[in-house]
C-alpha cells in the first residue's frame, strides 16, 4: 500500500490526538499523523485520517523523529 498523505492543511490544524488532545503533524514520507506526546503514528488512507488509537502504530520518539 502506497502512502498517501493527501490531506487538507486547514483539518490538519484541527486535528488533535484522541489519546492525549495534543498537536498532530503529517509525516510526508509515511503517510501518517504523528502524535509525539502518544507516541503514536495515526495512518491516512484516500485522504482521511484514522484517528483511532486501534489502528495506530506505536513509535519511537526522539529529537529528530517525525521532523
Amino acid at each position: 500500500m502506497e502512502p498517501n498523505p493527501e490531506i487538507d492543511v486547514k483539518l490538519l490544524e484541527l486535528l488533535a490526538c484522541p489519546l492525549t488532545k495534543g498537536p498532530l503533524t503529517l509525516d510526508l514520507h509515511s503517510g501518517e499523523l504523528i502524535s509525539k506526546w502518544a507516541k503514536l503514528a495515526y495512518p491516512v488512507r484516500d485522504g482521511i485520517p484514522i484517528l483511532l488509537p486501534s489502528e495506530a502504530r506505536a513509535i519511537e520518539v526522539d529529537g529528530a523523529a517525525g521532523e
